[in-house]
């Protein structure tokens, strides 16, 4: 990945963040166990598609009405048995889905050019910024995407069997911008 990073104005990088905790959340929004889990993770559960909330080293994604991500640098189990306490035995599921996907981050002027050329959804900033995530593919692979900055930075999320056939896409992706722009 590094050696194909293509720097200038025409820049994109790639890189894996491994071993990023993700704790897949499930509960009704409307419960009292939701409010627990929300003060527990100081951070409200957002409400819409595409929405995330984002709490000193943790951020919350949104993936369905009831479904949450948890993204954190903290150990796995404890976040889990964290969420499981504030959940006290409601109806809802807490599940440590960490070793399910892995963490690839593409970025630079051209991150959003490279993305464009195998994701259906219209990621000019008018439609997709900062602070927003959402479930898509990127080539063939399914995967959640997180635009982080304005740089901007895109975190993608497949699952860990596809990460290594993702990359490869994403590199033959870059590869055109070593080159000089075609006017």
């Amino acid at each position: 990945m590094r050696a194909a990073a293509v720097s200038g104005s025409r820049g994109v990088t790639l890189a894996e963040w491994p071993f990023i905790t993700m704790v897949n959340l499930r509960v009704d929004p409307a419960s009292e166990a939701a409010d627990r889990i929300e003060k527990a993770l100081g951070a409200p559960l957002p409400r819409q598609c595409g929405h995330i909330a984002a709490s000193g080293p943790r951020t919350v994604v949104w993936l369905g009405p009831d479904e949450w991500l948890v993204l954190s640098q903290a150990e796995g189990t404890a976040v889990a048995a964290e969420l499981r306490n504030a959940l006290a035995g409601a109806p809802g599921s807490i599940v440590d889905v960490s070793a399910n996907r892995t963490t690839l981050e593409l970025s630079g002027p051209a991150a959003r050019q490279v993305l464009e050329k195998g994701c259906p959804l219209d990621l000019h900033p008018r439609a997709f910024g900062p602070g927003q995530a959402v479930s898509t593919t990127v080539g063939p692979v399914a995967v959640l995407l997180w635009q982080v900055d304005d740089a901007p930075t895109y975190r993608l999320f497949p699952r860990s069997s596809f990460a290594d056939y993702l990359a490869r896409w994403l590199i033959d992706a870059m590869s055109e911008y070593r080159g000089p722009e075609v006017p």
